[in-house]
């Protein structure tokens, strides 16, 4: 009897183990067959289902990286980001030790502009595997739009080692010694590219500007031609050219070129923009009313469309005031200073527009401004100066000795700052 029971109980437990064996096969079949039948419905464009496949594959194997990584493709192309992010997160975690989720991990990130979290994952995947020169590429792009071009220099070197032929590394690369202040080595880096593809704008633009910090203003402005021709479509080449000409003191052909800029191109409020700025750059110079009224035509043109600047703002305040409308230049300069990427200029501006008015708390207020948005970029002694003397006149002795310390700090003990600090009287 207990040999019969025995038996019976190993019968039993083989059904069980037969069991489970059978319904791990069953899921495992029927996983493969829901990730084959997401691979066909990407494949064939049908999102939906391809998710939905993915999903009920997830149902059944909660941790399998190939789904994650999957759905997480087909949301990425989707334009779904977050969800994306998530699922390609999730596969990352489960295996550390794979670098496809982290590449396109850090992909998305640069699509959203999140470039510090972009480099992470570049640099986890280098960590993994550096031998890669495209994901080095990537990293040095992140590292670069996060402002540090000196790391990202030293990524493209590694890139650049391992694949000598990638073009859009080099162009990086004399990006990264012109934001470095060195002009020559970025020169021979951008020729370089310009000989490679000589049909590629964005190197020659990029090398026009190395020229002009070099002082070589001729070789500048034929780069800039050459751009022009290669895009005769857009108005900016020739924007740009103009401009060009301005910055080496050659008027007349500034004036030509943006004049052609606006014929071709009537409804772009760069060119009219561009050339105010040249007439008003004539006006300030020569005290030419003629010039000034020509300024003032370009500018309020420009004014009028919806996509205009800051920048074209502010010379339009500035030409107003110099043709004596305050009120317009006030109006102008207001809207300059709320329009983004503000024109550090419209802050200075509007100060001298309404201290000239007697308004001195607001001419403070946009000095104050100005101060918070150049930082530690730009000499600050005069407005330092500045912003002190007219908290003098508005009786707050207190913020004028902190301004007067800044200025000091910065400039050095002169006597006129000496003098404003015992009007302050404050040791």
């Amino acid at each position: 009897m207990r040999r019969t029971l025995v038996a019976l109980a190993l019968v039993a437990a083989a059904g069980v183990v037969g069991a489970l064996a059978y319904a791990s096969y069953s899921t495992e079949q029927e996983f493969v067959r829901l990730v084959a039948s997401g691979d066909e419905a990407a494949e064939a464009g049908r999102v939906f289902e391809s998710l939905e496949a993915y999903s009920g594959a997830l149902a059944l194997v909660p941790d399998a990286v190939v789904a994650y990584l999957k759905r997480g493709r087909v949301y990425q192309l989707q334009g779904e980001s977050e969800a994306a992010l998530r699922d390609l997160r999730r596969a990352a975690e489960l295996d550390p030790s794979s670098t496809r989720p982290l590449e396109w991990l850090g992909d998305i990130s640069l699509d959203l502009d999140r470039v510090d979290r972009a480099a992470e994952y570049f640099q986890r995947y280098v960590a993994l595997d550096d031998r890669n020169a495209r994901v080095l590429y990537k990293l040095a792009v992140a590292r670069y739009r996060a402002g540090a071009a000196a790391d990202a220099l030293a990524a493209l070197d590694q890139a650049l080692a391992l694949d000598p032929a990638l073009g859009d590394a080099r162009f990086l690369r004399g990006l990264c010694l012109r934001d470095l202040g060195q002009p020559q080595e970025a020169r021979k880096a951008l020729e370089t590219v310009v000989t490679a593809s000589p049909g590629a704008s964005g190197p020659r633009e990029a090398l026009a500007e190395v020229y002009t910090s070099l002082g070589e203003h001729q070789h500048a402005i034929d780069t800039l031609e050459a751009v022009s021709a290669l895009d005769p479509s857009r108005a900016e080449p020739l924007i740009v050219v103009g401009l060009a000409y301005a910055s080496s003191g050659r008027d007349t052909q500034a004036i030509q070129t943006l004049t052609r800029a606006i014929e071709r191109f009537p409804d772009s409020p760069r060119s009219y923009a561009a050339l105010g700025h040249v007439w008003l750059g004539i006006a300030e110079r020569r005290s030419d009313p003629a010039a000034l009224s020509k300024a003032v035509e370009a500018l309020t043109e420009a004014a009028q469309h919806a996509t205009n600047t800051s920048a074209a703002l502010s010379d339009l305040g500035r030409a107003l005031t110099l043709s004596g409308d305050v009120a317009g230049a006030e109006r102008a300069l207001r809207q300059a200073v709320t329009r983004l990427p503000v024109s550090n200029d419209a802050f200075l501006r509007l100060a001298a527009v309404t201290e000239r008015q007697r308004r001195l708390p607001e001419a403070r207020d946009a000095l104050l401004q100005y101060a918070a948005l150049v930082g530690d970029r730009e000499p600050m002694t005069s407005i330092a100066t500045h912003i002190a003397e007219l908290s003098l006149q508005m009786g707050e002795p207190l913020l004028a000795a902190r301004w007067i310390d800044r200025a000091i700090d910065e400039g050095g003990p002169t006597p006129a700052l000496l003098e404003l600090k015992a009007r302050a009287g404050v040791p």
